[in-house]
């Protein structure tokens, strides 16, 4: 049986990691969240060994994940722990860098905002969060294929959607995170960059 592939997944590792590296380039310990496949992680850690890259997600997609680790056979690439943003099971470990792609949008708006919360308590002072996926900024979405993605979305669940970035800025900076980059990316996408200033945050 062939392994879980994502077409997406394959098409965006390469303008995602021309970021990373940047953002990333003086980083050392990295939680993702919702590894999906794996494929993006496999990536990322064989294009930037110096990184020990943490996997997680819901624990009915570890084997797709621990399928594409195992093919990769990285010593920096580690098995996914279990992690649902909803049930507050969050690693007890620090973290100097957090990424997630394609997570927000399939969330509910107070999933997406417990994921934002999670990861300020384990990010380290200084840390960066890398968020990729579609935005809609002060109320529009701009691009067709967006709007008619959005569409889809709602009319599987009225609860998920393409987030606003004003909102997701906010919930960010009251959990002392700092915007530093707001990327443009291929297929109408963003890269956000935060970076963790301090630990002044408000109660999610």
């Amino acid at each position: 049986m062939p392994r879980p592939f994502s077409q997406a997944c394959e098409n965006n590792r390469d303008p995602i990691c021309q970021i990373l590296e940047r953002v990333f380039a003086d980083k050392s310990t990295i939680l993702e969240i919702g590894s999906g496949t794996g494929q993006h992680a496999a990536w990322f850690a064989k294009k930037m060994p110096h990184l020990r890259w943490q996997t997680s997600d819901r624990i009915q997609n570890h084997p797709a994940i621990n399928e594409w680790l195992a093919e990769a056979d990285l010593n920096n690439l580690v098995a996914p722990v279990t992690l649902d943003v909803s049930q507050f099971d969050w690693p007890q470990d620090e973290y100097d860098g957090v990424f997630s792609a394609n997570t927000a949008h399939i969330m509910s708006w107070p999933e997406a905002q417990q994921m934002v919360c999670g990861v300020a308590s384990v990010l380290a002072d200084g840390g960066i969060f890398g968020l990729y996926g579609p935005m809609q900024y002060s109320g529009v979405i701009e691009a067709e294929s967006n709007r008619a993605f959005n569409a889809r979305l709602k009319a599987q669940n009225q609860q998920q959607g393409i987030r606003e970035f004003n909102d997701l800025n906010a919930l960010a900076a009251s959990q002392g995170m700092v915007l530093r980059e707001d990327n443009p990316m291929p297929a109408n996408n963003r890269l956000l960059v935060w970076q963790k200033s301090n630990n002044n945050t408000s109660a999610c």
